[in-house]
């Protein structure tokens, strides 16, 4: 008997509790939003070596650099702002000769250009060249634009399903972004290597053809709660 005055005793005070945590913690509905887009980039990255290796010791690097720095002003570069050096060393080897290595890093404005210097730096000999990265220049107002759908998305899917049982939704009390903006893209540089050489061996109006590049996917989630009304 005592067990049981004790057990609604217990119960009678766990009733305004329970109905504080009901007014705490109101129905809702919890749903999650995505958006994507891709994407064509503009900014392209290049690593380009020097190596008095790939001449087997018969053009220096800084003769090497001055071919390469004519070579692509010609193809309608501005070396001032889009060249800049990595780095500039020299190593041992056998029999103490020692062999200079400049690195540079490139930036070009389209994929018809890269197919261009590409070429230029071939005829010179220089076929260490590798992409880095591309890159879009207003890629950060487009990573807003999609954070954005994918909150729209979010409240249309919970307004849709409130809808659907008679229901409508309120404020939104919990977003959570899982911030998965940028797809990594990678590329074979051999195969881009191929594709410009291919152009070079074509007529001379298929260097202003532009490469295959991949496009970059920017993709948001979020995961949201609604009160329902």
């Amino acid at each position: 008997m005592k067990r049981l005055i004790l057990l609604a005793a217990v119960a009678f005070f766990a009733l305004p509790a329970a109905a504080q945590m009901q007014e705490a913690f109101p129905s809702y509905i919890q749903v999650n939003g995505r958006a994507e887009k891709e994407i064509a980039p503009d900014e392209f990255y290049l690593q380009i070596i020097i190596n008095e290796r790939d001449s087997k010791g018969k053009i220096s690097v800084e003769s090497q650099q001055r071919d390469m720095i004519a070579a692509l002003k010609r193809a309608g570069v501005d070396v001032e702002k889009q060249l800049k050096m990595a780095n500039l060393s020299s190593e041992f080897f056998k029999k103490n000769t020692s062999v200079a290595t400049a690195k540079y890093q490139l930036q070009l404005g389209s994929s018809a250009m890269v197919a261009k210097v590409w070429q230029a730096l071939d005829g010179l000999g220089i076929s260490n060249v590798s992409i880095l990265k591309v890159s879009h220049s207003k890629i950060e107002q487009y990573k807003a634009e999609v954070r954005v759908e994918a909150m729209q998305n979010a409240r249309q899917s919970a307004a849709t399903l409130a809808e659907a049982i008679g229901q409508k939704i309120g404020k939104c009390f919990y977003i959570y972004d899982s911030n998965n903006n940028v797809m990594p893209v990678f590329y074979d540089n051999m195969a881009v290597m191929r594709s410009a050489k291919a152009m070079g061996v074509a007529e001379d109006a298929a260097v202003d053809e532009p490469l295959d590049f991949k496009t970059i996917k920017l993709q948001y989630n979020v995961q949201a709660k609604f009160v329902l009304e």
